[in-house]
Order: C-alpha cells, then structure tokens, then sequence
C-alpha cells in the first residue's frame, strides 16, 4: 500500500472552511475537482469567483465548490 503525507497548509485549510462535512470527487479527464458540503449539495445559484473557482450557493449558504484545471493549479502552488 502506497503511504501519502497529508501535508500540513490542507490540514488548516480545511478547517478554515464554514462546514465540518464535506464529500470530494476528482473528474482526471475533465481536470475538475468537486467539493460538497451537502448531500445532495442542491445549489440553487452559482458563481465564477476572481479564483477561477465556482461557488454554489443554496440560498446564501456555501454548499459546493467546483476547481477547475485543479491539477494544473496545485502544481502552480507547489512552485
């Protein structure tokens, strides 16, 4: 079995984030990363942020993110 370090900087990222639960799925061909924090997330309204990122929102409540070209970016954030 493959040993991976989860590295220190995802750790405190994730307990930045407003929710305790989340779910992750990685699209390899589309490069997509999803992010919910709600099952089923039932995003009402989406926005693109100034990150590149998509924000779903049900009501005001976060409830999902999308990370586009997510690979492409943590090798931009490993540099």
């Amino acid at each position: 079995m493959e040993t991976r370090v989860i590295d220190a900087e995802l750790v405190a990222g994730i307990f930045k984030l407003p929710h305790r639960q989340m779910w992750s799925d990685y699209d390899t061909e589309a490069d997509v990363l999803y992010i919910s924090f709600r099952k089923p997330q039932g995003a009402n309204d989406s926005v693109m942020g100034d990150d590149g990122n998509i924000y779903h929102y049900y009501a005001k409540e976060l409830v999902g993110v999308t990370v586009l070209n997510a690979s492409k970016r943590l090798k931009e954030i490993q540099k």
